[in-house]
């Protein structure tokens, strides 16, 4: 009796294929690390430096441990220098700023898209020719204006212009865009106005761009120099980084208290923008915006 074998099949060896997506992540974690570790070393350094004597930091100037580290810095830029009084002083600015910002850019970018009126390319092309402008050929016109109204050395002479963003209009305008017109048509059919389909449609699902208006109001608001520099002319009026600027003399450079102050303007900043980061990333894994 014969038995008949039937044929194994073939097996065919699995070969490993590189996996191009792994890769170019891999590539792209290697970039980033590169690109934070070059803007981490600076911020690194000036820490070290404020931790140093001034003595220690004219003597070996590239030595980050020569002279051991204090806090001497700190405690004397603090008691030195009115540094308190010109946190304040930006955190209000740039609080206001914010809350203003976001208030009249994101009914100008609702507006923008969802209403229909007469003159609707005219203020578009309005908002365009504002991003085109450098901030810095605004400066007289602006100083002559708010000249006139009295608003030289107040805080609203600095919290007005930040209020006209063209950039924050157009991010507005391209998350409410996003919005389904189907949801803006049954919130008008069940009688919703407008203002009610914006505070209560709109906005909440426009988290990633108010977080982003916000941080990039706040961070512009903080570190801008040259209009409070022209507009606030009393020293306690200050913001952090005009009062850091009047730190820095051509007779007698304190190195280390320099630091320090430096350290604690853009400290601040770190924070603020960890913080909101993190909001960004959650309103768009929320509300599903690609």
């Amino acid at each position: 009796m014969t038995t008949i074998t039937q044929p194994r099949p073939a097996t065919t060896k699995s070969v490993p294929a590189t996996d191009g997506a792994a890769l170019f992540n891999r590539l792209c974690a290697v970039c980033l690390t590169l690109f934070a570790l070059i803007w981490l070393v600076p911020f690194a350094w000036a820490i070290a430096t404020s931790l140093r004597s001034d003595g220690s930091i004219t003597q070996n100037p590239t030595s980050l441990f020569a002279g051991g580290w204090s806090l001497h810095a700190y405690s004397s830029a603090w008691d030195t220098h009115p540094i308190g009084t010109w946190y304040l002083n930006s955190l209000v600015i740039s609080a206001l700023a914010v809350i203003f910002t976001v208030a009249f850019c994101s009914m100008a970018g609702f507006a923008l898209a969802f209403l229909r009126y007469r003159g609707r390319a005219a203020v578009m092309a309005l908002v365009a020719a504002g991003l085109m402008l450098p901030s810095e050929a605004l400066v007289l016109p602006q100083f002559i204006e708010y000249r006139a109204f009295h608003l030289l050395g107040t805080f609203w002479a600095l919290i007005l212009p930040s209020i006209a963003a063209p950039i924050s209009v157009f991010v507005f305008q391209a998350f409410f865009r996003g919005i389904p017109l189907a949801l803006i048509e049954a919130a008008r059919i069940d009688g919703a106005s407008w203002w009610r389909i914006y505070a209560r449609v709109g906005m909440p699902l426009c988290r990633p761009a108010l977080s982003t208006v916000a941080i990039l109001t706040f961070i512009t608001t903080w570190n801008s120099f040259l209009w409070p520099l022209l507009v606030l002319n009393q020293t306690k009026s200050q913001t952090i980084p005009v009062g850091l600027a009047s730190l820095v003399s051509n007779s007698n450079i304190q190195y280390a208290e320099v630091m320090a102050s430096s350290v604690l303007g853009f400290l601040p900043l770190i924070a603020v923008f960890l913080v909101f980061q993190r909001q960004i990333v959650q309103g768009v894994a929320t509300t599903g915006i690609k």
